[in-house]
């Protein structure tokens, strides 16, 4: 992706980083909503979400971008995350709004889960899995280790439902669709299914 402007910024990991009792949120930015990139969903069963996303090396102005029209595309969606590798950019970069203002953007570049506890239950969705969605147990609170959209190091604790998300997302990085958490009969249905639609659609 090309476009904005800045310096780049090293990607550093510090020592000690910022710690938060949440996280760090950045408004939507509406008023430039229409020079944003609308990105294509890569949809289920499409091989190219399998594949694992390299760390990203330096938060520069390309990176910056790309989180914006990342952002911006599912929200015009709708959902309530996305990874990179789902619109065919193999980075480790999600975007997460669980907010009801749809209004508490979350950006987390090279994110890692460092500790988890407890157990939770919620029926999630997927964008490239559309019209599926299906009970998936995951943990209940998670630390999350990230740099934000300035490069900058920081860890925060998290539950519910942005736990979930977080954990959803960071699964895409890792080349795993929430679907493989379903028994292989589920899964058949559904790529056949989703298959179907795509011929249809074309």
């Amino acid at each position: 992706m090309t476009g904005g402007g800045g310096a780049a910024v090293a990607l550093t990991i510090e020592k000690h980083p910022a710690r938060h009792n949440m996280p760090i949120y950045y408004a939507r930015d509406r008023a430039r909503a229409s020079v944003m990139t609308i990105l294509g969903i890569l949809t289920y069963p499409d091989p190219r979400l399998e594949q694992p996303s390299a760390p990203v090396k330096d938060v520069d102005a390309k990176v910056v971008r790309l989180i914006e029209d990342m952002a911006e595309t599912m929200y015009q969606a709708p959902g309530i995350g996305l990874a990179a590798p789902q619109v065919n950019v193999h980075k480790r970069i999600i975007v997460v709004d669980v907010s009801e203002e749809r209004n508490h953007l979350l950006a987390l570049v090279n994110p890692e889960i460092i500790e988890r506890d407890g157990e939770q239950e919620f029926e999630e969705g997927c964008l490239s899995v559309p019209g599926v969605y299906a009970p998936v147990s995951r943990s209940a609170r998670i630390r999350v280790h990230a740099l934000n959209r300035e490069g900058k190091a920081f860890e925060f604790d998290t539950d519910g439902l942005l736990a979930v998300c977080i954990q959803h997302e960071i699964d895409h990085l890792d080349g795993k669709v929430f679907v493989e958490y379903l028994s292989r009969l589920k899964r058949e249905r559904i790529r056949k299914k989703l298959l179907k639609q795509q011929r249809q659609a074309m």
